[in-house]
């Protein structure tokens, strides 16, 4: 369920918002539930963005925010806009009060993100009527007070006036809930020599995705982390690194919308960062994913989180969106390159600070266990079909690294250069642990 549910007392699901899927040919879909009246932890504050001035000539509002003030207890910030095609040329900035000390920030930029991230042009998830324009999320920590200033950049004709700024612009505030328990810091794989094989197949359909009516959600372990299961593995394939599921960080399975999508295989990872800063500890990484999570699902509408796993500056792994890590989960992250790829988000900004050595190792290690369940060589090129980019015609096809980095397939920054430098050595490292020379 991808309904847009923010108000400024939280998030709730509510029966008369249920909306109708349209599926792929030959698909099942799953039976919906309405949950109505069901309370969910965390919550979601969407305040709307007022204008602060105009251009003369035009009395296009060029200047939206909001003044400072106190709100609700949040940890991540982010805003959205009513469509999703349109683009925010200009500056989002932000202030945040800590809530522990009442200190205010400085001002903070938020990526401004656009369209790069999201679901494929003609799916379902995209065509639902609820994703919405959204900035990249910014994690600040417990806050209680907000300020907010967005800017229209100079017309990029050259013309005397400023671009206009997208309609129903809103600062959203999210509250990511409380945290599990206590999650292990460390990276860890499991024992060397056992690997496991991907799951069948799911079935084919004309358009390479498929859905999964099980209603249960579909990883391997009861516990807060998946673990390697020992069934026979491929030839080159690597160990399965410890991977804490969505039970593990804290996933509200109400929030997310109930059925699971599928494409064919896997021949692709496509590396981003989350953008969402640094100021993190290992131990709030849970609550991170659940920020972005809610910020997805909830804010940008989208059917659940875009990335397929996260990693955090620790270098532990993390399950994305539902649907079992073994399998090829159709996700919301690379814009054309959805199809048969999967994403993993390093949560963090990486445009000018290098990743930790746990970063990339971690990167390394699920790449070569993910693209070994599906034969790909980390080391080798894969031929994939676009859906579309500001880089990529709809349909063109693409010989792109099978460990590839989210501007390779979109014109884009992420996953920033500094992170981006070092996929080379990433591919290198994953094909030794698939036991390629």
């Amino acid at each position: 369920m991808r309904a847009f549910l923010s108000s400024s007392i939280g998030v709730a699901c509510a029966a008369a918002l249920v909306l109708p899927l349209s599926l792929p040919s030959g698909a099942v879909a799953a039976p919906q539930d309405a949950r109505a009246g069901t309370s969910v932890p965390g919550s979601t504050e969407s305040l709307p963005l007022v204008p602060f001035g105009s251009e003369r000539s035009s009395g296009v509002a060029t200047e939206q925010g909001l003044a400072r003030r106190d709100v609700q207890p949040f940890s991540l910030v982010g805003v959205v806009w009513d469509d999703a095609d349109a683009e925010l040329h200009g500056s989002v900035q932000v202030r945040s009060r800590s809530a522990e000390t009442g200190a205010w920030s400085g001002w903070q930029d938020l990526e401004t993100h656009n369209a790069e991230h999201g679901a494929d042009p003609g799916t379902s998830e995209r065509d639902s009527g609820t994703v919405r324009g959204s900035t990249a999320p910014l994690w600040v920590g417990a806050s209680d007070g907000v300020q907010a200033r967005v800017r229209a950049d100079e017309d990029p004709a050259g013309g005397p006036a400023r671009a206009s700024l997208p309609r129903g612009m809103s600062l959203e505030l999210v509250d990511p809930g409380e945290a599990p328990e206590q999650l292990p810091v460390t990276e860890t794989d499991a024992p060397r020599g056992q690997s496991v094989a991907s799951d069948p197949d799911p079935a084919e359909t004309d358009d390479d995705t498929v859905t999964d009516a099980d209603d249960d959600i579909a990883t391997d372990a009861d516990d807060d982390t998946v673990t390697d299961t020992g069934i026979a593995a491929r030839p080159y394939s690597a160990p399965r690194p410890k991977i804490i599921s969505r039970k593990g960080w804290g996933a509200d399975e109400k929030l997310r919308e109930k059925q699971f999508g599928y494409t064919k295989t896997v021949k692709a990872a496509f590396v981003h960062h989350s953008a969402t800063g640094n100021n993190y500890t290992c131990k709030q990484a849970p609550s991170v994913i659940r920020g972005i999570y809610r910020y997805h699902v909830t804010s940008s509408g989208w059917r659940d989180i875009g990335y397929n796993f996260a990693i955090d500056k620790c270098g532990n792994i993390y399950e994305g969106r539902a649907g079992g890590v073994t399998k090829p989960v159709m996700g919301a992250h690379t814009l054309g390159f959805n199809t048969n790829t999967t994403g993993i988000a390093v949560l963090g900004s990486y445009s000018s600070v290098n990743p930790p050595a746990a970063v990339t190792t971690a990167v390394a290690k699920l790449s070569a266990w993910k693209l070994g369940l599906h034969g790909i060589n980390p080391r080798g090129k894969v031929t994939l079909t676009s859906g579309g980019s500001n880089k990529y015609a709809k349909g063109r096809k693409v010989a792109m690294n099978a460990v590839a980095g989210h501007r390779d397939g979109f014109v884009t920054d992420c996953p920033g250069n500094k992170l981006y430098g070092k996929l080379g050595s990433v591919r290198v490292s994953a094909a030794k642990y698939q036991g390629r020379s």
